[in-house]
């Protein structure tokens, strides 16, 4: 195995563990704030991959200037992207979090299955903010 290679590409092997965490995060676990942070770690994840795809080796910014050549200019597309990014996971969290508030008040507990099971009634899963 070419681990000189994987050590080269540790941003990519990490952003894919990273993501793995997450996703195991969501499905696996039934406590809705545990899901939520395994969503959390699964958009950092993507921010990574995307900043590094933007990586340029030794590069500059992209100023256009006398001798320097545009082939080693970071590309600033994908850091834009990841600000924009974070506001839109932020503002997900924020709203996530109230929601489990929500959740939390309404039956005791945030376990999705425990959710799941005091619900009887199939009529409340289309109508839930009637009886709020």
């Amino acid at each position: 195995m070419n681990f000189s290679r994987m050590f080269h590409n540790l941003n990519y092997v990490v952003s894919v563990l990273l993501f793995l965490i997450g996703l195991y995060a969501v499905t696996v676990k039934p406590n809705l704030i545990k899901k939520l942070i395994g969503l959390n770690i699964m958009e950092t994840s993507v921010f990574l991959f995307i900043v590094s795809i933007g990586m340029v080796e030794s590069g500059q910014a992209p100023i256009v200037t006398e001798g320097v050549k545009t082939s080693q200019m970071v590309n600033p597309i994908p850091q834009a992207l990841i600000l924009t990014g974070i506001v839109v996971a932020v503002s997900t969290t924020a709203v996530a979090l109230s929601l489990c508030l929500r959740l939390h008040e309404r039956y005791g507990t945030l376990n999705s299955d425990e959710i799941l099971a005091s619900i009887t009634d199939v009529s409340q899963l289309g109508r839930p903010w009637e009886e709020f």
